[in-house]
């Protein structure tokens, strides 16, 4: 999977022709919203991974896994594993102003889901796919 996904980043690049950007300047909420894609194709990629389902099933089962409260926990999960890069990275994400919140989270849970879905933006932009995969296998992991 890892392989597949910067081939497609590199295809839309190089299809598109888009410029090569320093990541490090994007604000912390574009870096979320790539973030929060890129996590959800991992979470359904695990998911449809298991074998075949009905896609309503699929959804309620993702829904469970990608939503503010279970990404802050999975924060909480990989908290002491981040590189001072990646915690820079996820305060920035979790102090961002954003103008709206989840309907069904805490302020707190918000933004430090923020946070991480910013974190899992920035290592996607950067090539870093396989720290994705790390992150998000201790992440998911039950308590």
């Amino acid at each position: 999977m890892e392989k597949s996904i910067m081939d497609l980043m590199a295809g839309v690049k190089e299809t598109w022709e888009l410029p090569d950007v320093d990541v490090r300047t994007y604000s912390p909420l574009v870096l979320a919203y790539i973030g929060d894609a890129v996590y959800e194709v991992v979470v359904r990629s695990i998911l449809v991974g298991r074998g075949n389902a009905q896609a309503n099933r699929l959804h309620k089962e993702a829904s469970t896994l990608v939503n503010a409260g279970a990404q802050s926990a999975s924060l909480e999960r990989i908290r002491e594993e981040l590189t001072e890069e990646e915690m820079q990275v996820f305060k920035r994400g979790r102090n961002a102003n954003s103008a709206t919140m989840a309907k069904h989270a805490t302020m707190s849970d918000y933004r430090r889901a923020t946070g991480f879905e910013a974190l899992m933006g920035y290592l996607y932009l950067t090539g870093r796919t396989e720290r994705i995969l790390e992150l998000a296998k201790k992440g998911l992991e039950e308590d």
